[in-house]
């Protein structure tokens, strides 16, 4: 989920969104697409490189098209509202936080993808395969080195960290209701302190000074200071919700890439994100979105993902490349919560979220 922002603050080419135009034709032309063209809706932050997006053609015959809407959340809110006649074939990116959401709401039908049996037990969250795992990543606060180090000041390890006087007005979050790394990171705080406790740590969190914006995208690239390397920071805030995978984005797209990323994680303060793909109900191309859901799993584009979005595979024996493993944080205890908790709580959170943070 970050690295495609990242880049594009570095000035990074990525795998661009297609026009409506590549998408759905020229004007005056069918608005079906070419038989051997199939759809990815993805939120911005999907990206793959272009020899392995070819071997899925050489493979299957299929081009793929991407077009990126938003934000996981709005991508997914798009999606429920235009359920039965979608902008494309597959949905890449609802993860667990909003999965509930986009089951309950029709958007997927059920196809049992090839491959699904190497996929590791734990992620399949969905027994009727409406939605296939496909990565899981750990949404964390990030923290700007420079800055804690020229202030000598150790950075915050613990959600109870964070509301101490010491990181007062040092840290921008991401609104719940609009963003899913907002949402994880406020179910990791309702994770940690319970149905009881959350709503009034929030309430220390607004006393010491939060700062919420809408997307990651402004969150991390806009207020975080650390950001790109910190050669093109624009933002005063040295904590940031972001994920564990983003300081080996710091250091694959920074010129010359430091020995160190210049980023840091706060371990204590992480909620573990799956997140999964499904052929969308009224998909014009069906046979080419179940191929490219077997694509998605195989080892050849899991292996391709770490370094194109951040995340960790979900396909057993898929190897992690080694920037990623030597920059990056592996959480061993990040907070989760079951999908039928979340499915039940999640908008009667947001909205009492929104009553205590943004009154």
């Amino acid at each position: 989920m970050a690295a495609a922002a990242i880049a594009a603050a570095l000035g990074v080419t990525t795998l661009a969104a297609c026009g409506t135009e590549d998408v759905r034709g020229a004007a005056g032309k069918s608005d079906a697409p070419a038989p051997k063209t199939v759809t990815l809706v993805s939120h911005d932050s999907f990206n793959a490189s272009k020899e392995v997006l070819a071997e899925f053609t050489k493979q299957t015959g299929f081009t793929v098209k991407v077009l990126k809407s938003g934000d996981a959340g709005v991508a997914v809110n798009k999606e429920i509202l235009t359920k039965g006649s979608p902008q494309g074939d597959v949905f890449f990116g609802v993860d667990n936080t909003l999965l509930s959401r986009a089951l309950d709401n029709g958007i997927f039908v059920p196809y049992e993808a090839k491959g699904l049996d190497l996929v590791l037990p734990e992620v399949k969250l969905d027994k009727e395969h409406r939605v296939t795992p496909i990565d899981t990543g750990d949404i964390c606060v990030n923290y700007d080195k420079k800055y804690f180090a020229d202030k000598k000041l150790a950075p915050p390890q613990t959600f109870d960290d964070l509301a101490k006087p010491e990181y007062k007005n040092l840290l921008v979050v991401e609104n719940p209701e609009k963003s899913s790394p907002g949402l994880g990171f406020l179910l990791g705080t309702a994770a940690q302190y319970g149905d009881d406790g959350w709503q009034g740590y929030w309430e220390k969190l607004k006393a010491n000074g939060v700062k919420t914006v809408d997307s990651w995208e402004l969150a991390y690239n806009q207020e975080f200071s650390g950001s790109a390397g910190g050669k093109q920071a624009k933002g005063d805030r040295p904590l940031v919700v972001s994920y564990a995978s983003s300081p080996p984005v710091e250091v694959l797209y920074a010129e010359p890439q430091p020995k160190e990323a210049p980023t840091g994680v706060s371990t204590g303060t992480c909620f573990r994100q799956i997140e999964f793909a499904g052929l969308l109900n009224g998909a014009k191309n069906p046979e080419g979105g179940k191929a490219l859901i077997d694509f998605l799993i195989s080892k050849k584009f899991q292996e391709d993902m770490p370094l194109q979005m951040f995340v960790n595979p979900v396909t057993k024996g898929a190897q992690l490349p080694e920037l990623f493993t030597k920059h990056g944080v592996t959480i061993e205890k990040p907070q989760t919560m079951a999908p039928e908790k979340i499915a039940e709580k999640r908008d009667q959170w947001i909205q009492s979220w929104s009553s205590t943070v943004l009154k």
